[in-house]
């Protein structure tokens, strides 16, 4: 019998005990593509509201499976250390805010990450778009952490034409500066590359195609024919918000189509996610859920996400089951086929994803930020239906709906906070209108005692206040580089 007749046969006999499901159809690893959409609100993919123009991004959840409880990071740093490490923040020293451009920190050289655990699996390993997990040293840079090739920026945000980030340019192809873009939409270039990396790509071998787009976090930029799809809003920032993320699905679509035709598609799992809600004053929408980026409410947390694609038996579905990012390192590496992750905070549900059954998730962890400032440091839990939050929630905390002007909100505003806890059953209130911490003490104690239990793991905030000088881009040809820490 031919080896691929066997592994056909042998994933026949046993998939009703779901051992087989890191196989793809021809008896090889699926190719996986993972794209992340920055500062995209709940409320900003057509698949929740009707008035985004999404239509690839909707074809794929509708037909694929739409994640309704898949919890992110209420910030970007931290969100991706989660997604490519398997490990919560506080556990890596990047639970406080942002990696700033100025900052010698990244996430910690001792963990292997997602590209690395896939590439010892044989995958081609390939990431455009956005890293953000810093770049001080070139070993903290994704080709130094097992990408085979990297095309795209290393800070939080640039220039949509120029690639210019506080001045100096950010944008490179594997590790040399990209300086003959200039005026090309980031979204556009981003999905070129995809499509050529589709093209060109060895079918003998597995594909990891990591795709964090620069949309749709702000400098609210876009070609002026998706702004004008929205001639009903009458918000400017949120009209050409919403472009950029129609725009973005335009991007999606061609690379799907670059899959289809050159036949990978059949065997591609595709995984989509917000890396934290909307920006409230950026413009991004979480309505109807309570806050937005930088917030542990449900509007900073709760992303839009779906997966598609090659090993989802029950396509078609709205999943409930509970997901966090930390469990995308050991779920990918599973659907690929590896041995089971078991050794980090993530938990491997691709058995519960690849079937639509219930989650082997019971309990997370939003955040826990130790950072003495009052009005940043937070702490946040999920166990079953519950949530409490200890401490300031963040900047954000109302219900904002996507025709009212944001720009102008008083972050500063603290006078909803008072009280040390807050507590919220999400199963029957999950917009959090409804405190219910001095109604059920008994709760409260519960779940604090078991945040308590998370907050003996962690380290410190891994955040310098003062800038390093020694990462001035004068000193690399006003180019922000590696090799100063």
């Amino acid at each position: 019998m031919e080896a691929g007749m066997f592994v056909q046969l042998l994933c026949t006999l046993l998939v009703v005990v779901n051992l087989c499901d890191g196989v793809a159809a021809a008896g090889s690893p699926r190719h996986i593509v993972f794209i992340v959409a920055d500062d995209l609100g709940w409320n900003d993919v057509g698949f929740h509201n009707p008035n985004m123009i999404t239509p690839n991004i909707d074809k794929l959840a509708e037909k694929g499976l739409i994640l309704d409880q898949s919890y992110v990071q209420p910030a970007s740093s931290p969100s991706r250390s989660a997604l490519m490490s398997g490990y919560y923040p506080f556990k890596t020293g990047l639970q406080h805010e942002d990696i700033a451009i100025h900052n010698p920190v990244c996430l910690p050289l001792n963990i292997t990450i997602l590209p690395q655990k896939l590439k010892e699996m044989g995958y081609a390993t390939h990431m455009i778009g956005k890293w953000h997990l810093g770049f001080c040293s070139w070993n903290c840079t994704p080709t130094y952490r097992g990408f085979d090739s990297f095309f795209g920026f290393y800070n939080d945000k640039e220039d949509y034409y120029t690639h210019v980030d506080a001045s100096y340019l950010d944008y490179r192809n594997n590790t040399s500066p990209v300086k003959t873009d200039n005026g090309t939409y980031s979204t556009y270039r981003f999905a070129d590359e995809a499509i050529n990396i589709i093209d060109r790509h060895d079918k003998s071998r597995p594909l990891f195609l990591y795709l964090p787009f620069q949309a749709v976090h702000y400098p609210i930029q876009v070609p002026q024919k998706y702004e004008a799809m929205y001639p009903n809003v009458k918000v400017e920032g949120r009209r050409k918000y919403c472009g950029m993320v129609s725009a973005l699905d335009d991007a999606i679509g061609n690379i799907t189509k670059a899959l289809t035709s050159s036949g990978l598609m059949k065997d591609t799992l595709i995984l989509f996610t917000a890396v934290n809600g909307g920006w409230v004053t950026k413009h991004g929408n979480n309505f109807p859920l309570r806050g937005g980026k930088v917030t542990v409410y449900e509007g900073g947390t709760r992303a839009a996400a779906f997966m598609y694609g090659s090993g989802l038996q029950k396509p078609g579905t709205v999943y409930d089951g509970m997901i966090h990012a930390v469990d995308w390192l050991p779920t990918l590496t599973a659907a690929a086929g590896g041995t089971p992750v078991t050794d980090r905070d993530g938990i491997n549900l691709w058995p519960s994803l690849s079937t639509s059954s219930p989650s082997s998730r019971n309990e997370f962890v939003y955040n826990y930020d130790s950072h003495p400032s009052p009005l940043e440091g937070h702490a946040a839990i999920r166990v079953g239906d519950y949530k409490l939050i200890d401490g300031y929630p963040g900047y954000y905390n109302g219900w904002y709906k996507s025709d009212q002007d944001t720009s102008n909100i008083n972050i500063n505003d603290i006078s909803f906070w008072t009280t040390k806890y807050q507590l919220f059953n999400l199963k029957d209130d999950p917009t959090e209108h409804h405190d219910l911490s001095t109604s059920q003490p008994d709760m409260v104690k519960k779940l604090a005692a078991r945040l308590a239990w998370y907050k003996k793991q962690a380290v410190s905030p891994n955040f310098p206040e003062i800038p390093d000088p020694k990462s001035n881009p004068l000193l690399y040809g006003n180019v922000w580089s590696p090799g100063w820490c």
